[in-house]
């Protein structure tokens, strides 16, 4: 498994902007599809983008499409998730997974690695 840490999470206000890094380390980084999920206070864990290895394919739910953009420094071994128009729904724990399989990215599931998430707050 790989160590992944997120960071960069806080409180914004609505129409605002944030990115999300997220830091892996233990194993080779781009062996790894990368996947960002998120959880607000009562609700289950959705997906919301993902990027292939070499970051060629990104994936995005409809509710953030056109607002946010995942990319991967595989030199870096990071993988960010810049957020802007934010709205007060999109409050939440963002956690980024990782998993070496390639098709049922939408799934939390496929992922074997997790952070431990950081939090984002947007006000209206």
């Amino acid at each position: 498994q790989v160590q992944l840490v997120e960071s960069g999470g806080g409180l914004v206000q609505a129409g605002g902007s944030l990115r999300l890094s997220c830091a892996a380390s233990g194993r080779t980084f781009s062996d790894y599809v990368m996947g960002w999920f998120r959880q607000a206070p009562g609700k289950e864990r959705e997906f919301v983008s993902a990027i292939s290895t070499y970051g060629i394919t990104r994936y995005y739910a409809d509710s953030v499409k056109g607002r946010f953009t995942i990319s991967r420094e595989n030199a870096k071994n990071t993988v960010y998730l810049q957020m802007n128009s934010l709205k007060p729904e999109d409050t939440a724990g963002y956690y980024c997974a990782a998993s070496k399989v390639l098709t049922g990215l939408k799934s939390g599931s496929t992922y074997d690695s997790w952070g431990q998430g950081t939090t984002v707050t947007v006000s209206s």
